[in-house]
């Protein structure tokens, strides 16, 4: 006992460490049944503290404290969710830039599945979407360092570099038998939230590529310059969400000031119900359409379901991603951050987004090359399971969806030979089934308007 006194004090601080002491031997009878995993966590913790010891003064080499530190807290984050990590000070301030919308790199959302480095999607503009990097693949190499066991962090450091410099990506894609090399140049990604445009007179699009600082702002600006409008389309696809506050601020310009979206989690801090502050800008009588699909995540799902509880707009396209858990940011004393999964995204009707995601009111299957595999939030390792989520796995569902195509030819696929917002609007909509689906819609009036106000 005294060496783990000891091994504590170099640990933790001789008070710290005499307060965990005390906690692991002073438990009364009547407390101890309150205290048991409490009780349980400080006999885990002994355990670690004798290994921390050992190692500092037995490994072949003096160890770095802030690596063993930063280590063990990476260990315990990784046996929780997906979403939840821990941020060195120097990515903590590489967070809080990308937040406020630029940084230098190539512009790919990645993630971990199967543990393997796998993109959710290239985010559009970017020199990775304009290389070819697709969603589902899974990165064997960036330049010449294997990715496997390498953690996400890791990762984003060696894709990001100075602007003008090139990283390397080896990747493997579903289907294909050999590997394939992309050589992308780093570049300030200025991560553009919104473009807009009119498609056809009377008829407006608004696409949100993601939820950043001035997301906003630039939606006011879209709506000041679509004038008269008869119909508008929100497209959120292949969004993988951002900053929670400007998805609030976005759907009150569609349903004014209602509930948006609610929070739920394990103490009452965590429970809130999330109401636009900011006036209706767009008249209900407008008719709305907002698309979706399988890279739809986290704020664009929280617009998208609000609308579509709201019946301000109809949902067209794919399922969503399904990421529905709330991520909070704690700054530690050394500059440094934890990220942790505090509760969970309801929208107004009380539907769960997490795992389950969006369900269209219209579905239209994406337009993907066959090799492309679909990912969502359920297919990730240690993902919280969602309320409507089956309980088969991942390798399952693959195998139901290969044997109902078993024995049928791929239709073919052409890849267009530039970006669909350079085409003409009837060439754009042959490549993308979704958007001419809800253009059609708005046209021909078969569009949920029938606004209603939810209690808050």
């Amino acid at each position: 006992m005294l060496t783990y006194l000891n091994a504590a004090r170099r640990f933790f601080g001789s008070k710290t460490a005499a307060a965990v002491l005390a906690a692991s031997l002073a438990l009364t009878p009547a407390a101890k049944a309150l205290a048991d995993s409490e009780s349980s966590l400080f006999e885990k913790l002994k355990i670690f503290t004798l290994v921390v010891h050992e190692v500092q003064t037995k490994f072949v080499e003096p160890p770095k404290s802030d690596e063993l530190v930063y280590g063990a807290i990476r260990g315990m984050l990784s046996t929780l969710d997906p979403h939840s990590s821990f941020l060195t000070p120097e990515e903590m301030k590489d967070f809080q830039q990308e937040t406020q919308g630029s940084f230098f790199g190539v512009g790919i959302e990645i993630t971990l599945r199967d543990d393997a480095l796998t993109v959710v999607s290239p985010i559009e503009g970017t020199p990775a979407y304009r290389a070819g990097l697709q969603a589902g693949d899974h990165i064997v190499r960036i330049d010449d360092k294997p990715t496997k066991n390498m953690s996400l962090t890791e990762a984003v450091k060696l894709i990001r570099g100075p602007k003008g410099s090139k990283v390397t990506f080896t990747v493997s894609r579903e289907k294909e038998k050999t590997l394939r090399t992309y050589s992308v140049m780093r570049d300030l990604i200025p991560i553009r939230s919104v473009r807009w445009e009119m498609l056809e007179p009377g008829y407006g699009y608004i696409r949100i590529i993601s939820f950043q600082g001035d997301t906003f702002q630039e939606m006011r600006k879209a709506l000041a310059d679509l004038k008269d409008l008869k119909g508008l389309i929100l497209d959120v696809r292949n969004d993988p969400g951002g900053l929670l506050d400007q998805s609030i601020k976005v759907s009150g310009l569609f349903i004014g000031q209602e509930l948006v979206v609610e929070t739920k989690g394990r103490i009452p801090e965590q429970n809130y119900k999330y109401i636009a502050e900011n006036s209706l800008e767009v008249p209900t009588n407008i008719p709305m359409i907002v698309m979706v699909n399988e890279g739809s995540a986290s704020a664009s799902e929280i617009v998208a379901g609000a609308l579509q509880d709201h019946k301000r707009a109809t949902v067209v396209g794919a399922q969503s991603f399904g990421k529905g858990s709330v991520q909070t940011v704690y700054p530690l004393p050394d500059g440094s951050g934890l990220r942790l999964t505090t509760a969970r995204f309801y929208t107004p009707s009380g539907r769960s987004i997490q795992a389950d995601g969006i369900v269209p009111d219209v579905p239209v299957p994406s337009r993907l090359p066959p090799d492309v595999e679909i990912l969502r939030e359920r297919d990730l390792e240690r993902h919280l399971t969602g309320v409507n989520e089956k309980s088969e796995k991942r390798a399952d569902r693959k195998k139901d969806a290969a044997e109902k195509v078993e024995g049928e030819e791929p239709p073919a696929f052409e890849m267009p030979d530039r970006p669909l917002s350079e085409m003409p609007l009837d060439e754009r909509l042959k490549f993308d089934p979704q958007l001419e689906k809800a253009l059609t819609l708005l046209k021909q009036n078969k569009v949920s308007n029938k606004f209603v106000s939810p209690k808050k």
